[in-house]
C-alpha cells in the first residue's frame, strides 16, 4: 500500500537517501548544490512549474513531496531523454502491470543505450514509474558547449523572457546558455530520429517523438514516447524527477486512475537503474522501501559529464539531412503580430480538411496535444505551406487571449512551442523518417 506522509518523512531521513538526492543535485544535502532549483509535488498535484531555491528542500522532504530538479544548471548544461509508456484509453495500465509495459520499452531501451554508448556516452538511467530517464551533462566552459550555442536560435520572445524571469535565487539565464540548450534541442531531436529508426521496427507498438495517439490494438490505443518535448519549452521551465524520490503520480491522477486501482498501488520510487540487475527484479526493488534504502547504500546518482564525448553527436548532427532542414526551416520567419489580420487569420479554412479546421478555430486545448498539432503540420504542409509559416500559424493562435489559455504560458513561450511542433513534424518528412 501506498506509504502515508510519516512514512515518507521517515524514508527521506536516511542518511543514503540523502547523499544520493544530494549528488544528483549536484552537492551535499543539505547544503545545496549546482541545480538552480528544485520543483516539488504533493499527492493533489505536480508543481513542476512552482520553483524554489534548494535551501527549502528540507522542508518538503518533510512533508512527504516528490522532488524533481531543475535542468538549468549553475555549471552545466544538462541533456534529458526521457522514454515512457503511454495508453490513451488505459492510464492505468503500466502501474497495474508493469513488466508487460516495461518489456513493450525494451527496444527503444536498448536502442537509446547503443546509440549513445557508440558515442562513448554513459548517461544516467533511471527508472521512473512509466519508463526511463536518461541524463549526462556538458561542462559550461567545453568546446562542445561553444557548438551547441552556435546551433541554438532563440525567438525576441523568448529572449525577453530570459531577461525578466529571474530563479527563485535571483539570476537570469544567460544568453551563450539559452542559446545552447536551444542547440542541445535540435542535437536532441536529431537522436530521437535515430532511436525512432532503430527501435521501431522491433517494438511490438508504435513509437513517435511524443505522447501521440494511435490506433488501437486489445489494450486501447498504447505506444512508446520518446519525448522530447521538454526541448519546446524554455530552460528556466522544466526539471527531471530526482532518484530516491517517491513517485506521486498516480495518486496526482486518482481522477482518472480510480480510487480503487491508486489505492490498491504499491509505493513507488524513481531509481537508478541497478548494474547487473534484470529488468523485473528492478521493477520489484522500485516499489519496496527496504530494497530502495538498501539501493542508495550502494549506488550512485551523479549526473556523468559527457561533455568530450558529445563531440561527435554534434560533428554528425552538424553534417546531417536534420542539420540542413533545420538552417532551411529558420531562413524563414514568422510573419510579425500587427500582420497577422491580414496573413495566418486569413488562411481558407475551406481548403482544410474538418478535423483541421476544428483544431485551428477551438485551439484551446487541442492544439496543446501533440497529435493535434501533427495533424495541422501535415495538411498544412501539404496545403505548400513552408514548415516556419506553420509555425507561426500555431503561434498566432497560441497567443490570442480570446482563446483564454490561462497559466499555459506561465514560464513558457508560445513562440518556441510552436517551432517546435512545426520544425518537429515537418523534420520527419524532410529526412525520409
Amino acid at each position: 500500500m501506498e506509504l502515508n506522509v510519516q512514512q515518507r518523512r521517515g524514508f527521506y531521513a536516511g542518511d543514503a537517501i540523502q547523499r544520493r538526492i544530494g549528488e544528483f543535485l549536484g552537492g551535499r544535502f543539505p547544503d545545496g548544490g549546482t541545480a538552480v532549483y528544485f520543483a516539488p509535488g504533493t499527492e493533489s498535484e505536480s508543481m513542476y512549474r512552482r520553483r524554489y531555491p534548494l535551501k527549502e528542500l528540507p522542508g518538503w522532504l518533510n512533508g512527504g513531496s516528490e522532488i524533481n530538479r531543475s535542468l538549468w544548471d549553475h555549471e552545466y548544461l544538462l541533456a534529458h531523454l526521457d522514454i515512457e509508456y503511454v495508453n490513451f484509453d488505459r492510464p492505468g495500465e503500466i502501474y497495474l502491470d508493469p513488466e508487460r509495459g516495461f518489456s513493450l520499452q525494451q527496444p527503444v531501451q536498448r536502442a537509446v543505450k547503443d546509440i549513445l554508448f557508440s558515442y562513448g556516452i554513459r548517461p544516467l538511467h533511471l527508472l521512473t514509474g512509466r519508463g526511463h530517464h536518461f541524463v549526462w551533462q556538458v561542462r559550461r566552459e567545453s568546446e562542445v558547449f561553444q557548438k551547441l550555442a552556435g546551433f541554438g536560435r532563440l525567438s525576441d520572445t523568448l529572449e525577453r523572457l530570459y531577461e525578466n524571469s529571474p530563479a527563485p535565487t535571483g539570476e537570469l539565464v544567460e544568453p551563450e546558455l539559452g542559446k545552447a540548450f536551444a542547440g542541445l534541442g535540435l542535437v536532441m531531436e536529431y537522436l530521437a530520429h535515430q532511436v525512432k529508426t532503430v527501435a521501431a521496427g522491433e517494438c511490438e507498438i508504435p513509437v513517435e517523438m511524443a505522447a501521440i495517439e494511435v490506433g488501437a490494438d486489445d489494450h486501447g490505443r498504447e505506444m512508446v514516447s520518446v519525448d522530447i518535448t521538454e526541448y519546446a519549452d524554455p530552460l528556466i521551465a522544466r526539471a527531471v524527477r530526482v532518484p530516491f524520490s517517491v513517485y506521486l503520480k498516480p495518486r496526482q491522477q486518482t481522477w482518472k486512475l480510480g480510487s480503487e486501482a491508486v489505492d490498491s498501488m504499491p509505493p513507488i520510487f524513481s531509481i537508478p537503474m541497478p548494474a547487473g540487475v534484470r529488468l523485473g527484479r528492478a521493477l520489484q526493488m522500485m516499489r519496496e522501501v527496504g530494497k530502495v534504502n538498501r539501493l542508495a547504500e550502494r549506488s550512485s546518482t551523479r549526473i556523468p559529464d559527457a561533455s568530450e564525448a558529445m563531440e561527435r553527436l554534434v560533428e554528425d548532427y552538424a553534417v546531417s539531412r536534420l542539420r540542413k532542414f533545420h538552417d532551411w526551416f529558420y531562413e524563414a520567419e514568422h510573419d510579425p503580430a500587427d500582420r497577422w489580420p491580414e496573413t495566418y487569420d486569413r488562411t481558407d479554412l475551406s481548403e482544410v480538411p474538418p478535423c483541421v479546421r476544428l483544431i485551428l478555430e477551438k485551439p484551446n486545448d487541442l492544439l496543446l496535444r501533440p497529435a493535434c498539432a501533427e495533424r495541422v503540420v501535415r495538411v498544412m504542409l501539404a496545403l505548400g505551406w513552408h514548415p516556419r509559416h506553420i509555425g507561426g500559424l500555431i503561434r498566432s493562435k497560441y497567443e490570442r487571449e480570446h482563446h483564454e489559455w490561462g497559466e499555459q504560458w506561465f514560464l513558457c513561450d508560445p513562440a518556441t512551442r510552436a517551432d517546435f511542433y512545426a520544425r518537429l513534424f515537418s523534420g520527419l518528412f524532410a529526412t525520409g523518417r
